[in-house]
């Protein structure tokens, strides 16, 4: 019997073993899988770069008028450029979430450029006889021509945050106003009258007079500047839509001589204080907008094994 007692608790310890290990497996097995590791992160490509557009309508205030040389000796009035439309691109980068900036070229035309003035003049001629004629015209002319211009500004925009996918900017810019008259005619209508100052007795002789011309087409650069103000949205990550406001001062501008049909050659207009209250509707196309790595897909969870019950 001494023997058979250790012989017996040796088979009792195998038995309790064999009986054990199978329910450690499936313990074993009930736990979760580990975590798939994380999909690679979204690569950048061709950092914050951005093309744009816009198109727009514009609303001219009316400008100022002078003669050169002699600002004193027209006075104009009814003057206007009209309203007008405008097309642009321009290329720009985000440099971050709220700070950005473009270059961008446009070209602007008018409805027309029409300006009314009168003149009053005084000189004296001499007749046929050699007597003097002291002479007061009131010289009243209509002109009307086209306007147009290119504009290349520098624009840098601060980005508001978002709202709702909606975000508010405000910006300002600095450039260049190419500016060009061109098709300009002028019609004029002069009534006059003369008086001989050796014989005040005689009395006035009055007259009429119609007559015209054409100015000199010209172009001039000048400095110009702009406000914006407006709303974004994002249609895509790549695409961005933009309704905006800017106010555009354009500086100053000219037209060339008048050539009259009376066979004089006359002063050029001034055109100064030329600016504009622009509504703008544009996109920007994102070069630098997450590209989105290819889908993962997490390995299969290993197969339960198969345990031999007892």
């Amino acid at each position: 019997m001494g023997r058979r007692k250790p012989f017996a608790l040796a088979r009792i310890f195998t038995l309790a073993a064999s009986v054990a290990a199978p329910g450690l497996v499936h313990a074993a097995d009930l736990l979760p899988p580990p975590p798939p590791p994380l999909p690679p992160p979204p690569v950048e490509f061709a950092g914050g770069w951005y093309l744009r557009g816009d198109v727009g309508a514009s609303i001219y205030t009316t400008p100022k008028l002078s003669t050169v040389p002699s600002p004193d000796v027209v006075n104009y009035y009814n003057s206007d450029l009209g309203g007008g439309g405008f097309a642009g691109i321009g290329v720009g980068y985000q440099f971050n979430s709220w700070l950005r900036g473009d270059v961008t070229g446009e070209y602007r035309f008018s409805s027309g450029f029409r300006t009314n003035d009168r003149i009053k003049s005084q000189y004296s001629t001499y007749d046929e006889n050699g007597l003097r004629r002291d002479h007061e015209d009131h010289t009243y002319e209509t002109t009307n021509g086209n306007y147009s211009a290119a504009v290349v500004l520098v624009n840098g925009y601060a980005d508001l945050g978002n709202y709702y996918g909606i975000t508010p900017f405000i910006g300002a810019g600095v450039g260049a106003a190419f500016h060009r008259f061109s098709g300009l005619s002028e019609s004029s209508q002069i009534s006059g009258s003369y008086t001989y100052p050796d014989y005040p007795d005689q009395g006035a002789v009055g007259y009429q007079n119609i007559s015209g011309g054409t100015y000199k087409n010209r172009m001039k650069t000048s400095f110009a500047w702009a406000l914006h103000a407006g709303l974004s949205y994002a249609v895509t990550p790549n695409l961005k839509l933009e309704l905006a406001y800017r106010y555009l001062n354009l500086g100053e501008a000219g037209t060339g001589v008048l050539n009259c049909f009376c066979g004089s050659t006359l002063t050029p207009i001034k055109v100064k204080d030329i600016e504009a209250h622009d509504i703008k509707l544009g996109m920007r196309w994102m070069f630098g907008a997450p590209v989105v790595a290819a889908a993962y897909e997490p390995p299969p969870p290993p197969m339960m094994p198969l345990v031999r019950k007892y």
